[in-house]
């Protein structure tokens, strides 16, 4: 048998907060920009394609950033305080 007369006591939170590892639409958004400007940027180094989708994909990456900030201040990320979260219609 064991002795459990050592053991640390364990310390938790009264309640876990509710979290979704970024499933929201705010994120969604933001990664698919960013993705498809990585993808833009990465057409723009190959040889014999204009440089300057480079710099268009960076500037669509830049939106699709700013884009997930203002989704989420709109209440479509993660709950944070002072901003109520937007449920999709018919969910509760």
């Amino acid at each position: 048998m064991t002795d459990n007369t050592t053991a640390e006591p364990i310390y938790l939170p009264d309640a876990v907060p509710p979290t979704n590892h970024g499933h929201t639409v705010a994120a969604w958004t933001a990664m698919i920009g960013i993705m498809a400007g990585a993808l833009v940027s990465s057409v723009g180094c190959l040889p014999g394609v204009p440089f300057v989708l480079f710099w268009v994909g960076l500037v669509i990456v830049l939106l699709a950033c700013v884009a997930g900030l203002v989704l989420r201040n709109m209440g479509y990320g993660q709950p944070k305080d002072g901003v109520e979260p937007r449920r999709p219609a018919g969910s509760h």
